[in-house]
């Protein structure tokens, strides 16, 4: 590990790696990519997948047919089904709490105000399967969107050298009544969710973790279609003091390391702790603080995607942090708890974006409409205000709409 001051260069790196993340090289090849697919549809996207993917197929072969859906559960153990539907219960019971109630008011003069909560029609989900397949973020997107009353949940992940998409992607889809699944990865995938080609047709909204490509065409395509965030290589913060084990804490930031790009930060008011764990773990950074409150202000400045408290006061350290995707409070809450088993999605803000953005949530999956209904008494106690707003901004027909029904 490598020792930083909260006032060194790299320090300033850390809390500004947002802006340097995105390479000029990615922008361009992305850009030439979007182009070709809205262009050519899948006949780009089929290109795309032979020269990334190594695979060669026809339009026919895009969409997982039902056959290999069912094949997928062959291989797979009935006790990990088992495990996979605990979590599923896990997760949609975390959501099913997010329901909200629609806001309204009501008046004796005949006004009613409302807003309507509404599920999105369609949804894309990218799920990554290139050196691994990220089984956890099937159900930790789908779920909340099943909640909300998604109608149509459309799955993109690429195909192994095989051909085929990995059975334990396919046997968690088939849990959750997911069977639209498209063969097809990286920014090709993206462009052909947002624009929609003969064999796959357009999303409204994509969500779903993804590498450098993925996400900056998710950046390029935000207008097209809505996104969820634009997601960087994984990140945990740890906040520690003398009583937290070096073990604990060096296990946990080593975990985050095993990711591609994964970034590991111990934050410590104890520099017996920090030597411990810096002897132990290969990679990311240890920063010794004078006090609690600076360590908190340092994690706060970074906004890290996971923040563990392993302190002996978890609960009263948390009060004094502000910006986290996801926080973790005491030496027997992991980040993989978050990432596989608790229920919040594993969908999360990273690059320091937790200063202003959250994790999925069944708003992600939601809309609203404002409902607005007067009665002629109500409008006529609003009349003049009204008219005089609208003829102040020169738009005199909008105050005769008024007008005219009070001739």
């Amino acid at each position: 590990m490598k020792i930083l001051k909260s006032n060194t260069k790299g320090m300033q790196q850390i809390y500004d790696r947002n802006l340097f993340y995105r390479r000029q090289s990615t922008v361009e090849k992305v850009r030439r990519i979007i182009e070709d697919v809205r262009t050519n549809g899948d006949s780009a996207v089929l290109k795309y997948t032979r020269r990334f993917d190594g695979v060669k197929m026809q339009p026919k072969d895009l969409r997982v047919g039902e056959a290999e859906i069912t094949a997928a559960f062959q291989n797979i153990s009935p006790d990990l089904i088992d495990a996979i539907k605990m979590v599923i219960n896990n997760v949609s019971a975390f959501y099913r709490k997010q329901i909200k109630r629609p806001a309204s008011i009501k008046s004796e003069e005949g006004i009613l105000l409302k807003e309507e909560y509404l599920p999105l029609d369609t949804v894309g989900v990218y799920i990554p399967a290139g050196t691994a397949p990220l089984v956890s973020s099937v159900y930790m997107t789908v779920v909340p969107a099943i909640v909300a009353g998604v109608r149509r949940i459309v799955i993109v992940t690429p195909p192994g050298k095989d051909g085929n998409v990995n059975p334990h992607i396919l046997a968690v889809a088939s849990l959750l009544n997911v069977n639209e699944i498209y063969k097809i990865g990286g920014a090709q995938a993206v462009a052909a969710m947002a624009f929609g080609t003969k064999t796959l047709p357009r999303v409204d909204k994509i969500v779903g973790p993804g590498n450098a490509y993925v996400t900056e065409a998710k950046r390029q395509l935000f207008g097209y279609v809505d996104i969820d965030m634009l997601a960087g290589p994984t990140e945990l913060v740890i906040v520690a003091n003398r009583h937290s084990d070096p073990d604990f804490v060096a296990a946990d930031l080593e975990s985050q390391i095993e990711h591609a790009g994964g970034l590991s930060i111990l934050i410590s008011t104890s520099k017996q702790l920090i030597r411990q764990v810096r002897t132990r773990v290969q990679g990311g950074y240890a920063i010794y603080t004078k006090n609690m409150e600076e360590a908190c202000e340092i994690a706060n400045r970074i906004a890290p995607e996971h923040l563990q408290i392993m302190t002996n006061n978890p609960k009263s350290v948390a009060r004094m942090i502000r910006n986290a995707g996801a926080v973790f409070l005491g030496p027997y809450s992991p980040t993989p708890l978050g990432d596989y088993i608790a229920g919040p999605s594993h969908v999360l803000p990273t690059l320091g974006t937790a200063r202003f953005s959250s994790g999925l949530s069944l708003g992600d999956f939601m809309k609203t409409s404002h409902i607005i209904s007067y009665s002629r008494k109500a409008l006529e106690k609003v009349r003049e205000p009204l008219e005089k707003i609208a003829r102040i901004e020169g738009l005199v027909k909008h105050a005769e709409t008024v007008g005219v029904r009070f001739k």
